[in-house]
């Protein structure tokens, strides 16, 4: 239970912080998982948000993992409640209030505030995910080769990511 409640506080909130999605709150996550709880090191970080974005369901099932990791069973169930159930919440309150105010003027306004936000929260995610991931010149030209894939053609990330892995774990071998 000493491990549970650190696992369920700390999800919980960042929970309610994932404006925009859970990318949004990488940044927090890291910090909190890597930094101050140490339950994972950074590399395990990445290969686990890596894990979540090929995986079937929400990206965002590697917290899932992580509470396997701190707490076996139990601390796998206690962080995918703790992550999912308050943001289902609120987004349900959230929906509810958006629906009775419709034809509002802040309404509009509100939305128009909040894209750059959630656009912002993103990015930093991404930052926060490049800043561990890519630290050597191949993993960099990667990165770039994978970059100009996803702005040229139309494929699923998914099958890069699965790619790179590939090429990764052959170059280990050599």
């Amino acid at each position: 239970m000493d491990r549970l409640l650190p696992l369920i506080g700390s999800f919980g909130i960042l929970s309610l912080l994932a404006v925009g999605g859970g990318v949004a709150v990488l940044p927090e996550m890291k910090d909190v998982v890597v930094h101050q709880h140490h339950w994972v090191t950074s590399d395990q970080f990445v290969d686990l948000y890596s894990l979540g974005q090929m995986a079937p369901g929400p990206n965002m099932m590697m917290v899932t993992v992580i509470g396997y990791r701190v707490a076996g069973f139990p601390g796998a169930l206690a962080v995918t409640a703790a992550f999912f159930l308050p943001a289902c919440a609120l987004a349900l309150f959230a929906n509810r209030l958006w629906r009775r105010f419709e034809g509002s003027p802040w309404r509009e306004s509100v939305q128009r505030g909040l894209a750059p936000l959630a656009i912002g929260l993103m990015a930093a995610g991404v930052v926060s995910i490049a800043e561990v991931a890519t630290r050597t010149i191949p993993s960099i030209a990667l990165a770039l080769v994978v970059l100009s894939f996803l702005l040229r053609f139309r494929v699923n990330p998914a099958w890069l990511i699965l790619a790179s892995g590939v090429l990764g774990w052959a170059s280990s071998l050599a």
